[in-house]
């Protein structure tokens, strides 16, 4: 009786640790999105990018921004800002910490839909932890267009000017230049002087525009859905931030007038239409809406 019992109790606590093991095999399924990220990494290693010089969307935005030689990005340049923060809810979608909520039996608007917080896991860069912890600990949720204005510092009241992230050029800059991108200068002008941040890694930055010329030139495949979607982001964010020209500067008329007319392509997709097909990113579709709305 008593080996029937300790019988009993082994095939318990076998099933139980097989029950255990198969939770935390489900654990450790990975995340589809954030899949993609780490194949699109991967893919950008055999390219010949090391880790180092990896960048991010809100880094890749301002580097086209910014003057070779003078290292800032233009003066009358009011878009840029918003542009960075936008950057920066897409990045973290793309990385599978954030998304939107359910859209309802209503079927919501992208614009009404609130951002959720999907993983509060670290993504290793200090300002998208910055405004993930603001997102994850905010409720109630607010929605894109709230978030780009609070993290941009354009809100009314002062009970929420907490969320301003400060000095975001800056900061991403200071990740530049440890990167090997970018130096550090001073440079005077007249009443003051300022910190500015001249190209020194041109190689970087050149692929980085024929990556953006190729995939609206050689590499166009006239479908969004078939596109990268961090290469689609990063056109479309680009545009928003009125830094994607400097990308087309260097080609002949002829490729320059193509290459524009195939972004204005994407520009007029609808986003509601295209967030609603197969293995869309609702929440890079809703931060589209929120700059052409």
């Amino acid at each position: 009786m008593a080996s029937l019992t300790q019988r009993t109790s082994g095939l318990v606590q076998r099933r139980t640790e097989a029950t255990r093991s198969a939770a935390a095999d489900k654990e450790r399924e990975p995340d589809p999105e954030e899949e993609d990220a780490r194949r699109g990494e991967e893919d950008e290693d055999d390219k010949g990018d090391s880790k180092e010089t990896r960048l991010t969307l809100m880094e890749e935005v301002l580097l086209l921004g910014l003057k070779d030689r003078e290292g800032y990005t233009s003066f009358w340049n009011d878009c840029i800002s918003s542009g960075l923060r936008g950057c920066m809810l897409v990045e973290l979608a793309l990385r599978g910490r954030l998304q939107l909520e359910a859209c309802g039996m209503r079927r919501k608007s992208l614009l009404s839909r609130k951002v959720i917080c999907k993983s509060d896991a670290p993504t290793g860069d200090v300002l998208l932890d910055e405004a993930l912890k603001h997102i994850k600990e905010t409720q109630p949720p607010e929605t894109v267009q709230s978030w780009i204005e609070l993290l941009s510092g354009e809100t009314w009241s002062p009970f929420k000017l907490h969320y301003q992230l400060r000095n975001v050029r800056e900061r991403l800059a200071k990740n530049l230049v440890e990167k090997g991108v970018l130096t550090t200068e001073k440079q005077n002008f007249l009443l003051f002087d300022m910190t500015t941040h001249p190209l020194t890694n041109s190689t970087i930055k050149q692929r980085l525009v024929k990556k953006v010329q190729d995939s609206v030139l050689e590499k166009w495949v006239n479908d969004p859905h078939r596109m990268d979607k961090r290469l689609l982001s990063l056109i479309l964010l680009a545009h928003s931030s009125d830094v994607l020209e400097n990308a087309f500067a260097p080609l002949q008329d002829e490729q320059y007038d193509l290459g524009m007319k195939r972004v204005h392509t994407l520009l007029e997709l609808e986003p509601e239409k295209e967030s609603a097909k197969p293995s869309a990113n609702e929440l890079m579709w809703a931060v589209v809406a929120a700059f052409t709305k």
